[in-house]
This record gives structure tokens, sequence and C-alpha cells, in this order.
């Protein structure tokens, strides 16, 4: 499992796909999560401005990733 390290409170579900190299854009990871296509804590999640905080994972595609804290 990958880890994305976070210097604030939370992170916002669009960023952290980014932040972890699964989309290249925020329009791609705008699509992906409005199709069901990225889950967080197991459960698919289709709100762009969800916000992590250190604890949640979230995948797509198979790829799982933590939020940890600085």
């Amino acid at each position: 499992m990958e880890e994305i390290t976070i210097k604030d409170e939370y992170i916002k579900l669009g960023q952290a796909l980014k932040l972890a190299g699964l989309v290249g854009s925020g329009v791609e990871a705008k699509i992906l999560i409005q199709d069901g296509l990225v889950t967080v804590n197991g459960e698919v999640d289709t709100r762009r401005g969800r916000k992590l905080v250190p604890g949640d994972v979230f995948c797509l595609d198979g790829n799982e990733v933590k939020v940890t804290a600085l």
C-alpha cells in the first residue's frame, strides 16, 4: 500500500488522487470520482471535495493509498 503525507488537517479527495500520481489533472480526478470509480475506506464516494484525514485509505483501479500526517 502506498502512502501520501499531508501537512494540513485534511486533503480533498481530488487533490489526494493527484498527489498520489493516480491522475494527471483535477478534471480527470473529477470524472473518475463522479463515475464512482474511487473508494474511500472501502466505500464508493462521489464527492471530489471529500475531506480525507490521516488514517483514511482511498483506492482507484486496485491502487490503495493511505493518508498519513507529517
